[in-house]
């Protein structure tokens, strides 16, 4: 019997492509089973036909926005399949927040958490003593020019998400109703906004990442943002960045902010789909997830990894100093319909906030745009 070669699909950065390739690598060497990987930019990634990528490739790394769409195309393969049951309650028990769950979808699982991460806080410990804790403590570093926040989109709406689930006063995730009714929100939006300055809604997390990091730069607090664990670990740019639990504008602690992460999937079309199921369940594991997958920069999905006191001191307490804010992590809708909803409400955000819209009509808006992503058959409550 010939030994199939599977093609795997992931993401165009060292974090998402370096751990594949080393994994795979060893794979081979345990399997004989050959796993060749290609790479799309996150934006190819939200934009590309998903049935054109599952039928190209056995393997997809996907983040759970887009389960609700990959599966109403039956696209994917599940993973919750028989025999595996102890496997799969072990990957469940490691996961960091709601990060396993987050890829179960109308009673299956499509699949498995292999990078974690929310909205956390970045911070540079060179210039400060310690993480601002407050939403109050940000705003006064802002008015002296020593703040960003990546808010090109969709990251203006991912810190939306996270003021408002911090504010207590989360986003709803079935379209049958309003998205929000907190006003508040986007005028703290609007106020952090106007401090850091119009070049922000042209920054995402590694270009705000890049300059707090560069040599002689004056920003020292980012504090809604994915963090990139490469930039926490000493000799990685001419500034070390540490990371932190999200500051608070609420009452109860670094809750709501925004969970992101990939996941590892297997097409639906898969020629060999065991094989590519195999290596979904391994490469997720604990073991591999603490082991190979950190060594080469990943950034785990696996509470293994998390908590392993050898990853945390390569990365200075990358893991360890952001757990709470994963922990208490808000996972966004996952329907079919809500990623044009995502492009949409972030531009519409932006506008508001360079227009000077008021806040409630901002908000009518984003709320009638939330409702017209319910679908004709709506399964949108029963993910």
């Amino acid at each position: 019997m010939s030994v199939p070669t599977l093609k795997g699909m992931t993401w165009s950065h060292p974090r998402g492509y370096d751990p594949m390739i080393a994994c795979s690598s060893l794979w081979k060497q345990k399997t004989g089973i050959t796993i060749e990987w290609d790479k799309r930019s996150l934006q190819d990634f939200e934009s590309f036909p998903v049935e054109e990528l599952a039928r190209a490739y056995d393997l997809i790394v996907i983040d759970h926005p887009h389960v609700g769409q990959i599966t109403a195309e039956r696209c994917l393969e599940p993973l919750d399949v028989a025999g595996r049951e102890a496997e799969l309650a072990a990957l469940a028990s490691g996961s960091v927040g709601r990060s396993y769950p987050s890829y179960n979808w109308q009673g299956r699982q499509w699949a498995f958490p292999i990078d974690a991460a929310s909205q956390v806080q970045a911070w540079r410990p060179d210039a400060l003593d310690a993480p601002p804790a407050r939403w109050s403590d940000v705003l006064d570093l802002a008015r002296q020019g020593r703040v960003l926040l990546p808010l090109r989109p969709p990251h203006v709406l991912m810190a939306f998400y996270t003021l408002a689930g911090n504010f207590g006063r989360p986003c709803a995730t079935d379209p049958s109703g309003d998205l929000i009714d907190a006003d508040e929100v986007f005028e703290t939006m609007r106020e952090i906004a106007a401090l850091v300055g119009p070049a922000c809604f042209e920054m995402d997390p590694i270009a705000v990442s890049e300059r707090m990091a560069e040599a002689g730069s004056r920003i020292i607090c980012a504090p809604l943002i994915y963090g990139y664990v490469s930039y926490a670990m000493s000799g990685f740019r001419a500034n070390r960045l540490a990371f932190a639990d999200i500051p608070v504008v609420g009452s109860s602690g670094p809750i709501g902010s925004a969970l992101g992460g990939t996941g590892i999937a297997v097409s639906a079309f898969a020629k060999a789909k065991d094989a590519a199921i195999d290596f979904a369940y391994w490469v997720a594991s604990g073991e591999v997830q603490r082991g190979p997958y950190a060594a080469v920069g990943g950034q785990p999905g696996h509470a293994a990894a998390w908590e392993d006191r050898a990853v945390n001191e390569a990365t200075g307490n990358f893991y360890r100093d952001t757990r709470a804010t994963l922990e208490g992590a808000w996972v966004r809708p996952r329907h079919d319909g809500y990623m044009t909803f995502q492009q949409a409400a972030s531009d519409r955000i932006l506008t508001g906030m360079t227009s000077r819209h008021k806040a409630a009509e901002v908000i009518a808006d984003l709320n009638r745009l939330f409702r017209e992503t319910l679908p004709a058959s709506s399964d949108a409550s029963k993910g």
